[in-house]
């Protein structure tokens, strides 16, 4: 049965991993020209197709690691490293700008026909970091009851996801510059605990100690 403090956890991990606020000012450069009506239907299939993804990964991702021979201590180790990687990339301001580079391709290759699905739902929202964080987390609620939950915190961020694009022109003036800078780095603070939690449960998990 999934406790308050795992709830917790999980809600804690998935929000800063998926960085709603850091999505904001990329989300205004992918939908450069359209009208209000056209981002938010961009912003709600993104949004949609995400959490699907995500929940798929939530729902079958262990059995997947299972059927490839891969324990969840090994996996959470990797991970773990995986999210400690983008943590370092938030705390020095690499990830926006690789975020930037992304929707800059997309806008030239894509010209904004299906750009919710790419690069908006994956891989900016449903990225690596976010897919390995719900199967990470996925290990943790076991049971069925325990998997709806964890479906539950997933949809509840990617409604916070889904707000956050919505009202993105007018945060991404709230915040400016500064106010983002500020934001990741504490964020990525965050994550960097989580992720080394994430290792040393994965090191105990692999090594039964």
């Amino acid at each position: 049965m999934a406790t308050p403090d795992m709830l917790v956890n999980a809600l804690t991990t998935m929000l800063v991993t998926l960085d709603p606020p850091g999505l904001a000012p990329v989300f205004l450069g992918l939908t450069v020209g359209m009208t209000a009506l056209q981002r938010r239907h961009v912003a709600l299939r993104g949004s949609l197709i995400a959490f699907g993804i995500l929940a798929v990964f939530a729902l079958f991702g262990s059995g997947v690691l299972g059927i490839l021979g891969i324990s969840i201590g090994a996996f959470r180790i990797a991970g773990g490293l995986l999210l400690f990687w983008i943590s370092f990339e938030m705390v020095f301001e690499r990830r926006q700008e690789r975020k930037e580079k992304t929707s800059q391709a997309a806008i030239t290759i894509d010209h904004i026909h299906n750009i919710a699905v790419f690069p908006l739902a994956l891989p900016l929202i449903a990225g690596p970091g976010a897919i390995s964080a719900t199967v990470l987390l996925a290990g943790t609620f076991p049971g069925p009851f325990d998997r709806a939950l964890l479906i539950g915190v997933i949809g509840l961020i990617m409604l916070l996801v889904y707000a956050t694009l919505l009202i993105a022109e007018r945060l991404d003036r709230f915040l400016g510059v500064t106010g983002r800078a500020i934001l990741t780095r504490l964020l990525g603070v965050i994550l960097a605990a989580l992720s080394v939690q994430f290792i040393v449960d994965g090191v105990r998990s692999a090594f039964n100690l």
